[in-house]
């Protein structure tokens, strides 16, 4: 069963810190239901939803869906699939932060028989439906 503690939180925060610092993003870490490590980035230089909006807005995959909706204030990251939404700077830092959030992790997981066997669950946020990201510090 997936189970993150602050005490976990605490020994992976000092590198999540050294990266939002690297790339001059600034962000906070935090425990949601004991079993999620989510970090919510609320500005920072690296422009987030261009990007993502001049990355995957003329993805053919969308077309089917009725065409792409750009993100205007904020983008929940999918943490398997970010690769494939973003690139450049924001593709590199997605990855540093994702492997370090990960760091300890484990994922035995096997869908066939329904067996989910994770460390713990990662979340990364761009933003808040409430509280935008700000490009710039």
């Amino acid at each position: 069963m997936a189970y993150m503690s602050q005490e976990r939180k605490a020994k992976i925060a000092p590198v999540v810190k050294a990266i939002l610092k690297k790339y001059g993003v600034k962000g906070s870490l935090s425990v949601r239901n004991h079993m999620t490590l989510c970090l919510t980035i609320k500005s920072g230089a690296i422009d987030f939803i261009g990007n993502y909006n001049s990355f995957n807005i003329d993805n053919p995959r969308y077309a089917q869906y009725g065409g792409f909706r750009p993100a205007v204030d904020y983008i929940d990251v999918n943490p398997f699939w970010y690769h494939e939404h973003f690139d450049g700077v924001a593709k590199q830092f997605l990855r540093e932060i994702l492997h370090a959030m990960n760091d300890g992790n484990h994922d035995n997981s096997d869908i066939q028989t329904d067996y989910f066997d994770v460390g713990w669950y990662i979340d990364v946020n761009i933003g808040r439906w409430n509280k935008p990201y700000v490009l710039g510090n």
